[in-house]
């Protein structure tokens, strides 16, 4: 061993798997970074002097010889409000042609903010998307998933959510997106002009698998500094989450670790509540808001990676092509925000939970009948009259590609009331009927 620079070099592996190497070293910290022959590697396991390293691109080419060097420290982040407006790799170094950020350096990935130090969360905010403002209400400091099968426009909702959300600065965390989603997430950034209050940590499929593992940390690390240091409301966009666990599942079966269900590691509830338990509201007026992509196999729901995200998060968010307008909606019956009690009728409009209910339960009366139709039964009056109503509340409402205000979506389902049903049928309160329920 020699020491130069006070970074500690070794020569000697003992094992070499495809995803990792070992060798025995002593001084060297969890999660520290270093370089195995070049290429960058993070530390993932010690036991006594036998360290373990996963080696960001692979092994292959590498022998027993090879050099080793330990920086001294976990993977770093430097903060500052220069981030605004910029595209950083899993490293974060800049991948937009932009100069490095000058900042304070802050190691990625620390503990969750004590809960001593956080508030209830109770602002509203808003997406602009019906299904979600409307029905599934999201709250500052709340984390919450999309739920979408792999051939769903998931990411084009991520980038609506982006520009229409009412929030300070947004950070997008991508994980393994095609050059394609890179560069439509940019270019719908710089073209609606508000890559200012955007800062995008992005690993593509050309870039090293693990990479990923590293992406969320860094999006959380650049969130925790607007949000507690400028009080500012931050919302964090993570996609796609399925494959951030597929890459924890590569490294924990290269250690040869002992796979749990589906062959993700046994370390997959505790991974995934380290990113999703940052979301936090500050006392202060900062807040961290998580809305992650997770991408369904074969719209299995209990598959070990929807079924640990739905046990630590406050919800889900289901993506759904509604055939009959040919757009996708976001489910009314399968999503739940639950925390949306917190500000429905709050910080929103005060008919706003009277009428959400009224227009999921005429909506599953649509259901109804239409389970009735392709059965070959009868309809009655009012079957015919709620169907007519879901399709015209789907298409003017619930469709991804409306964007309107929340009072304007409750004006909206009024009008749709009045004009299918009389006023016995909707069955909202009297003060709430004189107010909206327009006299022909």
């Amino acid at each position: 061993m020699a020491t130069q620079a006070f970074q500690k070099i070794y020569t000697k592996l003992n094992q070499i798997t495809k995803a990792t190497c070992s060798v025995y070293a002593t001084g060297v910290g969890n999660e520290e970074l270093a370089t195995v022959s070049g290429r960058l590697a993070q530390v993932v396991k010690i036991v006594e002097d036998r360290v373990t390293l996963q080696i960001f691109a692979g092994t292959e080419g590498i022998g027993t010889d090879a050099e080793v060097v330990f920086f001294g420290k976990p993977p770093t982040l430097k903060v500052g409000v220069d981030l605004a407006g910029r595209f950083f790799n899993a490293y974060g170094d800049p991948i937009d042609g932009g100069p490095d950020v000058e900042g304070e350096e802050v190691e990625i990935g620390g503990p969750s903010v004590n809960p001593v130090r956080r508030k209830q969360p109770s602002e509203l905010i808003t997406t602009g998307i019906a299904g979600i403002d409307l029905n599934n209400t999201l709250v500052t400091g709340q984390k919450i998933p999309f739920f979408a099968d792999p051939d769903q426009p998931y990411n084009e909702v991520m980038a609506m959510v982006a520009l229409r959300a009412e929030s300070d600065k947004i950070i997008l965390g991508g994980m393994g997106l095609s050059n394609d989603d890179y560069l439509f997430f940019k270019n719908t950034f710089e073209n609606a002009g508000v890559i200012d209050r955007i800062v995008s940590f992005v690993n593509t499929t050309e870039n090293p698998t693990v990479e990923r593992l590293l992406v969320p940390k860094m999006a959380l690390t650049a969130a925790e500094y607007f949000a507690e240091k400028h009080n500012e409301k931050v919302l964090v966009l993570l996609t796609d989450m399925t494959l951030y666990c597929d890459a924890l599942s590569i490294v924990s079966n290269r250690m040869d670790q002992i796979p749990s269900k589906d062959s993700m590691p046994g370390s997959l509830y505790s991974d995934l509540a380290k990113i999703y338990e940052k979301a936090v509201q500050f006392p202060n007026g900062g807040s961290i808001t998580i809305i992650a992509v997770t991408t369904l196999s074969g719209g299995d729901i209990t598959h070990a990676i929807p079924d640990n995200t739905g046990y630590i998060t406050e919800g889900q968010l289901f993506l759904k092509r509604d055939t009959d307008i040919s757009k996708t909606i976001v489910d009314p019956f399968r999503s739940l925000s639950r925390l949306k009690q917190l500000v429905i009728g709050k910080k929103t409009r005060e008919d706003h939970p009277q009428v959400m209910n009224t227009a999921v339960r005429l909506y599953a009366d649509a259901a109804n009948a239409k389970t009735k139709l392709e059965n070959g039964f009868d309809l009655s009056d009012y079957d015919e009259r709620v169907l007519e109503f879901a399709k015209e509340y789907s298409e003017e409402i619930l469709a991804i590609d409306v964007n309107i205000g929340t009072d304007e979506m409750l004006d909206t389902a009024w009008k749709l009331f009045q004009k299918h049903f009389s006023k016995e049928e909707i069955g909202i309160k009297d003060e709430f009927m004189k107010l909206h329920w327009k006299k022909a």
